[in-house]
This record gives C-alpha cells, sequence and structure tokens, in this order.
C-alpha cells in the first residue's frame, strides 16, 4: 500500500473521503468475504509471529544507537514511509524504531501481543485484544506509522476521559517522534478543535467527531467535489477551507470499537440548532397534566422494551376532549397525539438517575453504554422538553435539524479503518459486512488467572441487595479490592447507603462523581478498598492493584445487573485479572432487574417464587441460563434494529444521489 492513496494530495483532494457505496447487500457480502480470506491470509499465525520476528531483527540494530543517531533514523524512516511503498520490512521498521522511542521515553516496550495488535490495525482490520492488554500503547503503533507517513491519523474513543489520558499517556513518544497531537473534548472552541485537527494525530470521541464532520459538511455544502475544492482555495482570504475543522478522513483507529461502531450504531447522529422555548413551556406543562388524567390499560399501553407510548382510540378521543378548552396545537389531532405520547413517555419511562440527571438547573442525558452524562446531547422531537417540564427545570425549544448521519454511514467513508476491542467476537460478522473490519483474534501476553464464580440469582432485588451486601463484606475483610458494577446512577446511590448502614467504607464512582473519576479510579485496587461504579468503570479503566491486594487474591467485581449485550458485561469482568494477575469475578442478579422483568417466563417465574427458599439463590436452570436467553434475545433485536437503520441509509443514499449527499 502506498502512503498517498490515503493522505491529503492533488489527487485525492484536500478534504479526502471514500464516496457512498451503493452496492447491493449481495455485492457488500461477497466483497466482504473476498477481503476477510484475504486478511486472514494476511493475519494467520504464522504470519503474525513472522512480522514479530522481523521487529525484532530491526529492534536490535535501533537498540544500539545513541539518542542523535535515533533521531536521524526517525527522520530517515519519515522520508521513505512518504515516499516508498509501505512494504512489510518497511513497517516492521517503523515498529521496531517506534519501540525503541517508547522504551526510552516512557519506560515501555511493546509486548508481542501488541505489536500484532499494532500490525493487525494497521492494515485496517480489528484487533481483539483481551482487556488490560495495554491498547493504549498498541495503537500508537499504527498512528505513529501512519503520522510518519504523512497521513492524517483520528484515534477515536469512547469518551473525553479517555481520549484526554490516551493522549497525554502517549504524547511524550510522539513528541520524540517530531508528532504533534491534539486533543478533542467537549467544550473547545472552533479555533481549538480546527488545531487539534490540524495535528499530526488526534484523539477524540466518537461522537464529537461526527459531529465536527457534519458543521463542515454544512460549511461545504453541495459543492465539496475536489474540483470545487481546489478552486475555492485560491480565494485565500474567503476560502471555506478557513471554517473547516477536520483535513478529511483519511485514517481511523477506533478503540472500543464494538461499542462506536455496533452499540451506537441504532441511533443517528443529528446535528440541530435549538430555537426559544419559552412560548412552549406551557404547552408541554399541558400536556403532562392531560397525561396524568388518562388511564393505563384503557386510554393507552406503555411497551417498556421500546420505551414508547401507544394511544388507543378511546385515548384519542379523551385526549381531543380534554384539549379542546385549551386551543391552538391541541386543536391538531396529529400534534395533540404526539405530545401526549411524549408526555406519557417522560413520566412512565424516562426515570431521574436512571435515564437521566438534574444538574445545574439541566436536564442531561445518561449514555445507557457508558454510564457517563452527554450535556451536549437531548431526545429529539420534543420528548426532552416534556421531560424538562416534568422536572421543572427551564425548558429548551425544540431542535430544528440542520445535518444527519449514522456511524454506520460516517465510518465507512474513511480512507483506511483500522480498530481494537476486548470484546468483538460476538459482532464479529456484523462489524466485516457493514465496515468491511476483519476481526483478529490477539493472544494475551502472560496466561489469564481470572476466577470466573457461577452466576448467583434471586427471586426478588431485595435477596440481591443483600447478598451483594454480604459478598462485599467478606472480600473486604479478606483485603481484596471489591469493584460492584451497577446499572444506573439510582442503583449506585442505593447500594451506598446499605453499605454505609453495613459499616463498610466505601466509594462511590458514576455520572454525578465524573469530576473525580481518575482519583476514584487510581485508588480502587488498593487492599480491602471498595467502589460502586456505574458502567463508567466498564471501558478503558486501566485500574492498578496494589501488591498486598494481588496476594489477598487481586480485584474481586460484582456484576449486579446483565446489561443489554453480553459483551458490555465482559467490559466489566475485564477489569480484574489483567496482565496475568490473579482476580476474581461474580455476578448477583434477580429476577426484579429490568432485563429478567420485561423478558423472563412468566409461567417460569410463577414456579420459582412458590418453589424457592427465600434468601437462596436459583438453580442455574431457572436463573442464569433464562436471563442469558433474554440476553440474547435482546441482542438479536439490537442487530435487527440496526441492520434497518443501515438499509435505510442505503435507501435514502440512492433516493437523494441527484441531489448530493443526503446529511
Amino acid at each position: 500500500m502506498y502512503s498517498a492513496s490515503v493522505r491529503p494530495n492533488l489527487a485525492l483532494g484536500r478534504y479526502p473521503e471514500r464516496a457512498d457505496e451503493r452496492a447491493s447487500r449481495l455485492e457488500r457480502v461477497a466483497r466482504s468475504i473476498g477481503a476477510a480470506m484475504q486478511r486472514r491470509r494476511r493475519a494467520r499465525s504464522g504470519y503474525i509471529n513472522e512480522v514479530c520476528a522481523t521487529i525484532h531483527r530491526h529492534g536490535a540494530r535501533y537498540a544500539d544507537l545513541d539518542a542523535g543517531s535515533l533521531t536521524e533514523a526517525v527522520a530517515s524512516l519519515r522520508g521513505e514511509l512518504v515516499t516508498k511503498e509501505h512494504t512489510p520490512d518497511l513497517i516492521a521498521r517503523s515498529f521496531a524504531l517506534i519501540r525503541e522511542v517508547s522504551g526510552r521515553t516512557l519506560g515501555m516496550h511493546h509486548f508481542d501481543c501488541q505489536l500484532m495488535g499494532g500490525w493487525v490495525i494497521f492494515h485496517g482490520m480489528l484487533a481483539e485484544m483481551c482487556t488490560g492488554e495495554g491498547k493504549t500503547l498498541t495503537a500508537s503503533l499504527p498512528a505513529a506509522t501512519a503520522a510518519l507517513s504523512g497521513i492524517p491519523v483520528h484515534v477515536v474513543t469512547v469518551n473525553d476521559y479517555l481520549a484526554a489520558r490516551d493522549a497525554e499517556l502517549m504524547r511524550p513518544l510522539y513528541a520524540a517522534l517530531d508528532l504533534s497531537v491534539g486533543v478533542i473534548t467537549e467544550g473547545a472552541d472552533p479555533a481549538q478543535r480546527r488545531a487539534a485537527y490540524a495535528c499530526d494525530i488526534t484523539y477524540c470521541t466518537n461522537k464529537q467527531l461526527v459531529f465536527d464532520y457534519l458543521k463542515d459538511r454544512l460549511v461545504l455544502g453541495r459543492g465539496s467535489g475536489r474540483i470545487q475544492l481546489q478552486v475555492d482555495r485560491l480565494d485565500r482570504e474567503n476560502s471555506r477551507h478557513n471554517e473547516l475543522l477536520l483535513r478529511g478522513l483519511c485514517f481511523a483507529i477506533v478503540d472500543e470499537a464494538d461499542s462506536v461502531l455496533i452499540d451506537e450504531a441504532r441511533t443517528p447522529l443529528i446535528l440541530s440548532r435549538t430555537g426559544d422555548g419559552k412560548a412552549e413551556k406551557q404547552i408541554y406543562v399541558d400536556g403532562l397534566m392531560i397525561a396524568e388524567r388518562l388511564r393505563e390499560g384503557q386510554d393507552y399501553f406503555l411497551d417498556s422494551t421500546e420505551r414508547t407510548a401507544r394511544i388507543t382510540e378511546e385515548g384519542d378521543e379523551r385526549i381531543g376532549h380534554l384539549g379542546e378548552p385549551l386551543g391552538g396545537v391541541w386543536s391538531s389531532p396529529r400534534r395533540r397525539r404526539e405530545l401526549i405520547a411524549h408526555a406519557l413517555t417522560a413520566q412512565h419511562l424516562f426515570r431521574r438517575d436512571r435515564h437521566y440527571l438534574v444538574r445545574d438547573d439541566k436536564v442531561q442525558i445518561i449514555d445507557e453504554y457508558t454510564g457517563r452524562v452527554m450535556p451536549d446531547r437531548s431526545w429529539a422531537r420534543g420528548l426532552h422538553q416534556m421531560v424538562q417540564a416534568k422536572e421543572g427545570v427551564e425548558v429548551s425549544g425544540r431542535n430544528k435539524t440542520l445535518a444527519k448521519i449514522s456511524y454506520q454511514r460516517f465510518f465507512r467513508r474513511y480512507l483506511r479503518l483500522g480498530g481494537m476491542s476486548g470484546t468483538a467476537r460476538e459482532v464479529a460478522g456484523e462489524l466485516s459486512t457493514i465496515y468491511g473490519l476483519n476481526v483478529v483474534p490477539v493472544p494475551t501476553h502472560r496466561p489469564s488467572q481470572r476466577t470466573t464464580l457461577a452466576d448467583r440469582v434471586y427471586v426478588t432485588r431485595e435477596e440481591k441487595w443483600r447478598a451483594v451486601v454480604t459478598e462485599v463484606k467478606q472480600r473486604q475483610q479478606s483485603g481484596q479490592p471489591v469493584l460492584v458494577g451497577t446499572r444506573t446512577v439510582e442503583d449506585s446511590e442505593m447500594l451506598s447507603q446499605r453499605l454505609h448502614k453495613a459499616g463498610i467504607e466505601h466509594t462511590v464512582l458514576n455520572a454525578a462523581q465524573d469530576a473525580q473519576e481518575a482519583e476514584i479510579v487510581a485508588r480502587a485496587g488498593d487492599r480491602g478498598r471498595v467502589t460502586v461504579a456505574t458502567n463508567i468503570a466498564g471501558r478503558g479503566t486501566d485500574i492498578p492493584v496494589e501488591d498486598t491486594a494481588l496476594a489477598a487474591g487481586g480485584l474481586h467485581v460484582i456484576v449486579t445487573e446483565r446489561f443489554e449485550a453480553g459483551r458490555i458485561d465482559r467490559q466489566l469482568t475485564g477489569r480484574c485479572a489483567r496482565q496475568g494477575d490473579p482476580g476474581s469475578t461474580v455476578a448477583i442478579l434477580s429476577l426484579d432487574d429490568e432485563l429478567a422483568s420485561l423478558y423472563y417466563p412468566h409461567a417460569l417465574r410463577w414456579i420459582v417464587e412458590r418453589s424457592t427458599m427465600r434468601d437462596r439463590p436459583l438453580p442455574a436452570w431457572a436463573g442464569a441460563l433464562p436471563i442469558r436467553s433474554c440476553q440474547r434475545l435482546l441482542e438479536r433485536r439490537h442487530a435487527r434494529v440496526r441492520a434497518e437503520l443501515f438499509r435505510q441509509d442505503q435507501q435514502q443514499t440512492d433516493r437523494m444521489a441527484f441531489a448530493g449527499r443526503p446529511q
């Protein structure tokens, strides 16, 4: 592969990206199979081992160089990477040199598993590396190699904390290679973003990146072809290039790729403009008032799985009768039906401290996958305003859509896409079909010493929480540090109260304490320390464990509720027993948990409630196995939703092709 095929140049233009594909499903599958076969040949274990041997051979030569000679070697390598084809030997030399510089600046030489992972990522595949194997350091190999080749690199991760942390950690290495590093976080102004994207390597979150891209699309409008942009650049003072944030979509390395490309792919990202909500506030207040007077099961039905409300014909008539005296929008059957559906949803299906926080007199959405607040996000079509009215905070104006795109369409526009994750094998087929990313498992540096105990499932939540407190107390007394994972802020606060009553010292980490995250994580591995956390601690969080705590058995992780995908559960349990350290994990669940309450067979629950002793866990056939089946059912449902969104994307692309890109 030649670097000119990926970096901005006269042939690709100053804002290069891949054109939208309008291939049929059969063509996509055929290409995906062909690409997968080719990549598997290149990534077979024997080939990868040969690559590692070549890297070590070159590394032995670089190890003998003094500082000045090493700097000259970096400059020489940069020239070759820019002008020559990227042969396996040249890339191996680059990896070897980066590894040597890393050892001298960071005190960390890449292990073979990290060399393998970096090789896989650089060649446009997804490296599945177990949690704790050092993906941050792994990404430095393909990122620095591409950047030395003149290719703008975006290292994409799931939250601001990880983006800032990883950039700062790798900055000395990149500086020694004469590469600049930028970071995009929430609150950065356009000038700061433009400067960060102008760097050789930019660390950013998926949401910030996509929204910045949509802003660029608005600036470019329809005249975004290569020739138009080249002509536009001639007028330096008035050029649209002065307003652009990115330099195109050249090479992206997606960390936690299954979260970004799969879990979050069900919802398109919408760039919008907020209007004035003062004039509309009374509408939402009236909507909540009317909704309170409706009768569930007669006027409306609630769908907890889809989090929507369905209004019956009788309910429609009742809404018309109640809204008639109000006039205005309440005279429109379609509009009042939509408003009341949102009011019912806000009242009954969206819960404070579970789906959102109220902080600084604002409603802030909690990301269900990361456990973090998303202060810049809002629910669409008036739902967010209805929740604001419910909570009695200032009601913002409804959003007007300016641009929209899905993750599926956006990431397929990169000229080259690579990724890494600890949990990708379950969705390998989807990653290959949609993004052309072949998943390549990478062996661990050391054998895992994680002890996974059998799931304990209780009938009620009360029994579950009593069992959790008992488990925490026993593990703390043995000297093990304990991490308790809860699904919501509400549960983390409730468990905190129970631990206080039991006299157990602990720390809470959730969306309300995100500012103290680094400090809490740094001490979570101390001997006997107890940390209660939402899945804010589930991805990318490296918990260092003291030697005395390792001697006591290492970090003990307690899962208190199953998530919608087993991969998210595995991310939480992956906080323990990293890099061959000891550690243990257990799931303590109940039939009252959200997942089980929605999908667990009612007949089976009736049987177990009448045949199980109080405070005794259920046998596997009645507890763990049915709950896992519920989880798989939901995973399949979400896969169908993503497939439908992808199909709609393709149809929209076809319909709007004549008018330019359909963002």
